[in-house]
């Protein structure tokens, strides 16, 4: 079986339920194969029901005694009810609509049950269980629990995975060095108790291989990058443009020192014959955008081309507004390239670029598709680094010859971190903000004293202001982000703001219909956003003075400062509420720090601490730059070896390690993720 195949070429998987799995990004047998539980239930068989809680899900050993009754309820629902013994104690299992269950059950066999325990002073039950016979169950059972949309069950997509794992066999992708130095797994062991544990021993064996084996591929690939820019790293020595002091003179706003440092770094890479390769590290709302736009205008006067990217058409808007208002008087002619421009747009862009007859493109992934060529560009600017994969940022560089390089990032990165991720790039820091900016204060407010945030919003608005409402991505009943904002949203408008502007906004609408969004609440048409996390980069609302952040204690210290960070951008003071329900002491010690500070890098170094203590399993099933399983800080010990055993393996002149490098390479260009393989 090929696992680079459509998805639909499997078994059991039908037109729609295909287009089902197309709605999770599952496209191919390899989507399928790396689609991994967001959580596990470890369901240990139980040898007395009779010591369970209301509510608990259990696994239990059991016979079958006899068929109470099967009805009609008021309802026209057809009720069975069946009566087992655990040995101990009796309890009964009921179906709803399920007439046939009764003819599933052999009254001389052990069966499994398992199922969520409703228990009264008289009785014991489980609605709708499922059941198993038994085959010599081991005494633990660990679940694997998917975030699935839509109408895909659990169950089928267990039995899907089941299935696709007995058709395939998975060949090794690392080195034996490696294996034997850290005792892993086989990938194909990992791969198979990722998805259908055995016990936790195992589990946490099979996530460890695996998130080394991603962080690997993910440290080979920016390796093999820095090698790359080695080897090619002439550039073009730029002169320094006359007309660069009287852009300076036009804006409005005196530059911080710290952008003057950094302005003066990238002048100096500028000048030089090598291609400049750098990267600029700004708190949020440091300034970072005039420091780029700076950079581009001098490329520019050089009579070269310039690309900005962004990660979201939202902000690509957003710099198109700062780049026209700042170059407006200085010739400069810009384009806007992103997913949404209409074909016949497109295509005259895309003319405009290759005559040359556009100085500065801003835009999205669109930029990178292979039909967008240039006539002369001279200098790559990527905003919000992390967002882009290694190769989706080399793409674009390719675009040119010997490129000026400059990546930025209003995510802080802890310096023992940099090392590893951006070591081929030169590190420049915006650490101050600029004069005036008023800072925001936070406050940590308990789940049940809610009202004293929302009273306090309303304030707000009573006097002018807008107010955004952040909720966590909660799954609740397998359904994704929709169900926690929708869910908000709803009680919002309830109990707070009846008579009050609010729209909602989450990752599953299309991107139109965000940009609409946005616009409406940029323009002051909305007064209060409720939105997932997809507001976290760069939206600039100067308006908006309140940051109510619903259920706190889900959120990172590095997002919980992004998230802050879309208030306090106007005149206005602004105001961040963490509603939290505090069961935890890393949970506390990040209130502690978030209302204690406004220091994007001494929160990003105390994340990392935190961070590095946290959960076992860790797992995404989305991550900023292809990583599935890992988390760059957490999983920090991981990435170390990784990295080292990398740098061995691109050394290394071992004909079966030469072999493995190919293949991963050769993997790498047929997809995005890191745990790749033929």
């Amino acid at each position: 079986m090929n696992i680079n195949e459509d998805i639909g070429k499997l078994k059991g998987v039908g037109p729609k339920t295909a287009l089902k799995l197309n709605k999770c990004g599952i496209f191919t047998i390899l989507d399928l194969l790396l689609y991994f539980p967001r959580d596990y239930e470890n369901l240990s068989l139980l040898s007395d029901i009779s010591k369970v809680e209301d509510g608990q899900k259990v696994v239990v050993k059991c016979r079958p005694l006899r068929l109470m009754s099967q009805f009609r309820s008021k309802s026209g629902k057809i009720v069975t009810k069946i009566l087992f013994s655990d040995g101990e104690n009796n309890f009964y299992g009921i179906w709803f609509n399920q007439p046939y269950i009764k003819n599933k059950f052999n009254f001389n066999e052990t069966y499994t049950i398992m199922g969520k325990v409703k228990k009264t002073k008289s009785e014991i039950t489980i609605n709708n269980p499922i059941q198993t016979k038994d085959e010599g169950l081991s005494d633990e059972k660990i679940v694997p629990k998917y975030a699935l949309s839509g109408t895909l069950k659990n169950t089928f997509f267990i039995r899907l995975i089941f299935e696709l794992l007995q058709s395939i066999k998975i060949e090794e992708n690392m080195p034996e060095w490696v294996i034997k130095k850290y005792a892993f797994h086989s990938l194909d062991m990992a791969l198979r108790e990722i998805h259908s544990p055995n016990n936790l021993v195992e589990l946490r064996e099979s996530n460890k291989r695996l998130k080394f084996q991603e962080l690997f591929t993910y440290s080979l690939k920016v390796l093999i990058l820095k090698e790359y820019l080695k080897k090619n790293n002439r550039g073009f020595p730029f002169k320094i443009a006359k007309e660069l002091v009287s852009l300076k003179e036009s804006l409005p706003f005196k530059l911080t020192e710290a952008q003057n440092l950094v302005i003066r770094d990238i002048l100096k890479d500028e000048k030089r014959p090598q291609a400049m390769n750098r990267l600029v590290q700004g708190d949020v709302g440091s300034g970072k955008t005039i420091v780029a736009l700076i950079a581009i205008f001098n490329v520019i006067k050089n009579g070269f081309q310039a690309v900005l990217m962004a990660p979201t058409e939202i902000l690509a808007k957003q710099h198109l507004e700062s780049a026209s208002a700042l170059f407006k008087n200085f010739d400069i002619k810009i384009g806007l390239l992103t997913g949404s421009v209409t074909e016949k747009n497109k295509k005259i862009i895309k003319e405009k670029l290759k005559e040359g007859e556009i100085d500065l493109i801003i835009g999205t992934h669109a930029l990178i598709e292979d039909n967008v060529e240039f006539k002369n560009l001279g200098i790559v600017v990527t905003d919000e680094l992390h967002r882009f994969g290694v190769m989706q940022r080399n793409r674009l560089f390719n675009k040119g010859n010997n490129i000026d390089v400059l990546v930025m990032t209003a995510t802080p990165i802890p310096r023992t971190l940099a090392l590893y991720l951006y070591g081929d790039l030169d590190v420049s820091i915006i650490d101050t903000l600029p004069p005036g900016r008023k800072e925001v204060k936070t406050l940590s407010i308990k789940k049940s004293n809610k009202d004293k945030a929302y009273n306090f919003a309303l304030k707000e608005i009573k006097s002018g202001r807008q107010v955004y409402v952040v909720c966590p991505l909660v799954e609740e009943n397998e359904k994704l982000e929709l169900t926690s904002v929708e869910k908000l949203y709803n009680e919002l408008k309830k109990e707070y703001f009846k008579d009050i502007s609010v729209e909602m906004l989450h990752g599953k609408m299309p991107p139109k219909e965000k940009n609409v969004i946005m616009e409406r609440f940029k323009n002051k048409e909305t007064t209060v956003l409720v939105s997932t996390t997809v507001i976290e980069v760069g939206v600039n609302v100067p308006n908006a003075s309140v940051m109510i952040i619903e259920d706190a204690q889900r959120f990172g210290l590095a997002q919980l400062h992004q998230l802050r960070g879309r208030v306090g951008r106007g005149e206005y003071q602004s105001y961040c509420m963490l509603v939290c329900d505090i069961k935890s002491k890393i949970a506390e010690k990040r209130m502690e720090i978030m209302c204690s500070s406004n220091d994007g890098f001494y929160i990003s170094e105390e994340d990392f601490k935190l961070r590095g203590s946290g959960e076992v399993f860790g797992i995404r099933q989305s991550g900023d730059d292809g990583l599935i399983l890992s988390d760059i800080i957490q999983d920090i010990g991981i990435l170390k070896e990784a990295n080292s055993a990398a740098k061995k393996l691109i050394k290394s002149t071992v004909e079966s390690d030469i072999v493995i490098k190919k293949s991963i390479i050769k993997s790498l260009k047929s997809t995005s993720k890191y745990i790749c393989f033929n």
